[in-house]
């Protein structure tokens, strides 16, 4: 039923403006809507993403949204050279070098943004 529909990625701010700038600073992302109620963009493939006003920005302990990379490397070190820190893992089942988790085809970088919500970038997806 829903497999047709467009979806729509929910990000939680608890200042929205400042979110907004750090999407366009770190990640070149410009809204293509504003509302009274946050920030519209159409990212690539026609997926979509609202940044919103929430008092429950950056509790999530999960990734909430996940980029494609086809280069990670690359694209981490474009993302610091903007003032992006990538965060380093080293647990049994998960480790990181220099940000980067390799796991053979898959590889995976994650960040926080400017409100604590969990970013991924992926190559190999």
């Amino acid at each position: 039923m829903f497999d047709e529909r467009l979806a729509t990625i929910m990000l939680p701010a608890s200042d929205v403006e400042r979110a907004r700038h750090w999407y366009e600073e770190k990640l070149g992302l410009v809204p293509n809507e504003t509302a009274a109620a946050g920030f519209a963009y159409q990212l690539g493939g026609g997926a979509r993403m609202f940044l919103y006003r929430s008092d429950f920005a950056g509790t999530a302990k999960h990734t909430l949204i996940s980029f494609a990379c086809p280069d990670i490397k690359a694209d981490v070190a474009e993302l610091r050279e903007r003032g992006v820190i990538f965060i380093e893992y080293d647990l049994p089942q998960l480790k990181t070098l220099d940000g980067v988790a390799d796991f053979g085809a898959i590889k995976n970088a994650w960040t926080k943004d400017s409100e604590g919500n969990i970013l991924g970038f992926v190559q190999g997806m």
